[in-house]
């Protein structure tokens, strides 16, 4: 909860506008979305935006790149932001805490861990879990954090305990994994696209399994917004969502070198090749959750998950923070 209340004040004086989506007419209604991070992995967002899907619905979206969880709910709940876009386990905590302004989940993007294991060692057609990281050291992420306890959880199904016959190194900024793993901390590193596949071009490591696999279907990254703003926006929230499952069905029905030129201009800095690569990789691993509902049972992993780490003060009930009834429908609407 502090955390929550020093995000919240941060926000009140600085925001970090990352791209307004096309349109912004005086016809359009204007969404705050506050994304977590920008990736790749979010690419159907993007393609949504790219391609006017959001602007056929009548909507202008503005997007925040929050930098973390907590800042985004933060925002939802400060109402600076109309939307936001991170994992579910934030509204999660703030249910379990006793707040009576929980907001609700009413659309998931991607249903895997979007990290890939990085070994300093060519083992692609040999790591093994069990086998290949006993006694080794890993860096996976902040403690705490869904990375590092789904990758935690991974582990401890493979009979591996950190501490024990594993090292799990949380001293490592996030941000900060790939330059340390490279500088020579730890012996295997986990690194979300583009990175992991820039890295193995560079020569400087190999991709050997891909954590979202190993994991099993997870709600990995969300839509919530506040009830209220929910119930006096239905409309809004039904377009909202088929613009996204739109470009859901667009990402993985197009040529990735086809989707990245169109996602370029998203990602300064970035190579069109480097991106398909990694639309590549999402493809692979069936990373997007096309009706963009969650199942019970994918919540449940990952109660599961932060259970494990021992983050979770007590379990949550499905219908007290997902609403499904907006996804079902448009996806119905869309598909039959």
């Amino acid at each position: 909860m502090k955390k929550l209340l020093i995000a919240i004040f941060s926000l009140l004086f600085a925001a970090l506008p990352l791209a307004a989506c096309a349109g912004g007419g005086e016809d359009l209604k204007t969404i705050r979305v506050s994304e977590v991070t920008h990736s790749i992995f979010y690419a159907p967002m993007y393609a949504a935006d790219a391609l006017g899907y959001f602007e056929e619905e009548g909507l202008a979206v503005e997007l925040t790149n929050a930098g973390g969880a907590d800042a985004v709910m933060a925002a939802v709940l400060s109402g600076g932001a109309d939307i936001g876009f991170c994992g579910p386990e934030a509204a999660l905590y703030v249910l379990i805490g006793g707040s009576n302004n929980v907001p609700k989940v009413f659309g998931q993007l991607t249903k895997r861990d979007g990290s890939f294991l990085v070994s300093r060692v060519d083992e692609a057609d040999t790591f093994d879990w069990s086998e290949s990281l006993a006694g080794k050291e890993i860096l996976a992420g902040r403690k705490g954090g869904v990375p590092a306890m789904t990758f935690e959880y991974i582990l401890n199904e493979h009979g591996l305990y950190d501490g024990q016959n594993v090292t799990m190194n949380y001293d490592i900024n996030f941000n900060y994994m790939t330059a340390a793993f490279e500088s020579g901390t730890a012996d295997y590193c986990t690194m979300f696209e583009p990175g992991a596949s820039e890295y193995e071009k560079a020569g400087k490591g190999y991709v050997v399994a891909a954590v979202g696999e190993a994991s099993g279907e997870v709600p990995y990254t969300c839509y919530i917004a506040r009830e209220n703003y929910i119930d006096a926006n239905e409309t809004h929230i039904e377009g909202f969502l088929r613009a996204v499952m739109r470009g859901i069905a667009y990402i993985n029905e197009t040529d990735e070198a086809e989707a990245a030129a169109l996602l370029l201009p998203y990602f300064d800095g970035s190579a069109a090749e480097s991106l398909a690569t990694s639309l590549r990789s999402y493809k692979a691993v069936d990373a997007w959750q096309e009706d963009m509902t969650m199942t019970e049972s994918a919540f449940g992993r990952l109660q599961d998950i932060i259970e494990n780490a021992g983050e979770l003060e007590k379990r949550a009930e499905f219908a007290d923070l997902v609403d499904t009834s907006f996804s079902s429908a448009v996806y119905k609407q869309l598909y039959g």
